[in-house]
């Protein structure tokens, strides 16, 4: 289900113009130009891949909390190695973009080494989009599962009061010949992120996403953002949220249990994220090659799969995402334009030039 804006004001920014923007903003905030380049990249990864949710227009929000001391701008960052194949890395209140991609690097880094590496982390703040991490590890010929906590949004099944987070899971494999695969999913009917969208956009939200504050369906975003969101699948969904609570926070030493804090409403307080990072050589157990023919197969068995009425392609996990991002990489990102005023504000405030835009698609689909 989507969230229908309405809108027709639709600006289309190419893919480095963003990056550039983001990057700015990020080192006006104090970061050091690496950190600032990864969270910059990892946000307009984001919408590249359709997840605009934690894309760019997030970017307000890290933007205070770096400004307000909540997120330390320049951590020291280091894998602490406590076994063999496992790290512990203190995030030390970093951005979640750059603690993420330095655990999942030392994850890499110690996969290639032993055949699998597993990495936690604590004291970190919100990560953005958990398959960034993933594509991290594909890039590099690894598999990959990613796992975090997050702040309260959702009940246990039964219950009506918030207490699990909807941190997401993203678990991808390599292949070859298109067969890639990455699945990245909220254990919620939607993220809590579609919702803060809609309110922003005066749009409504499909029932089913959320309870507003006496516990009843509501289609009002902000309503719904003083109640929960409720779990994918009833039980199942629940049990996904505890899972990624033991994984991201009860292990690694992280706030757990609903300590997670809110970075859009605790600004005296760090979040305390924890994450769960681990990165596997596909060869591990059978030859690479016999990995990658039996990736293509199971890719052929799937797409091969006859079709159920109103159904005319069938997708791998992932499949949908890297087609748009190939798109969108040759027509420019479309925001809407609503949304774009409080960035372009921002890059007053800090001094740096505003976002080149375009009222029409760049590249190719510019002469459709």
């Amino acid at each position: 289900m989507s969230i229908e804006t309405g809108s027709a004001a639709v600006h289309y920014v190419a893919e480095a113009d963003a990056v550039a923007f983001a990057t700015a903003l990020f080192r006006s905030a104090g970061m050091p130009s690496e950190d600032a380049a990864i969270a910059g990249g990892a946000l307009i990864r984001a919408d590249l891949r359709g997840v605009n949710t934690h894309g760019l227009l997030r970017l307000p929000i890290y933007l205070e909390r770096l400004q307000r001391g909540m997120v330390e701008a320049r951590p020291t960052l280091e894998v602490e190695r406590i076994a063999p194949s496992a790290g512990s890395l203190d995030g030390r209140n970093g951005l979640g973009f750059v603690v993420g991609t330095r655990a999942m690097q030392g994850a890499i880094d110690i996969a290639r080494e032993t055949g699998i590496g597993v990495v936690s982390a604590r004291r970190s703040n919100h990560f953005g989009m958990a398959s960034q991490y993933v594509l991290q590890a594909l890039e590099a010929g690894l598999m990959a599962m990613v796992f975090t906590n997050s702040s309260r949004a959702m009940p246990p099944w039964g219950g009506r009061d918030p207490l699990l987070g909807t941190g997401p899971l993203a678990i991808g494999a390599p292949g070859r010949n298109g067969s890639t695969m990455l699945l990245d999913m909220s254990p919620s009917v939607a993220a809590r992120g579609k919702i803060r969208r809609a309110a922003r956009l005066g749009a409504q939200i499909p029932l089913g996403y959320a309870l507003d504050a006496d516990g009843r369906e509501t289609t009002d975003p902000n309503e719904a953002l003083k109640g929960v969101v409720l779990p994918l699948g009833g039980p199942k969904g629940s049990g996904l949220a505890i899972m990624m609570d033991i994984f991201g926070g009860v292990i690694s030493g992280a706030a757990f249990a609903g300590g997670v804090r809110d970075q859009y409403s605790n600004f005296s307080e760090p979040q305390d994220v924890g994450h769960f990072f681990l990165a596997m050589r596909p060869d591990l157990f059978i030859a690479e090659e016999d990995y990658y023919r039996r990736m293509d197969e199971l890719a052929e068995a799937v797409h091969a799969n006859r079709l159920a009425h109103g159904f005319s392609r069938i997708l791998l996990p992932g499949e949908r995402e890297d087609v748009m991002e190939a798109e969108l990489r040759s027509t420019g990102i479309p925001y809407d334009a609503a949304e774009l005023e409080p960035l372009q504000a921002s890059a007053v405030a800090a001094g740096i030039a505003p976002l080149t835009t375009s009222a029409k698609p760049l590249g190719r689909a510019s002469a459709d």
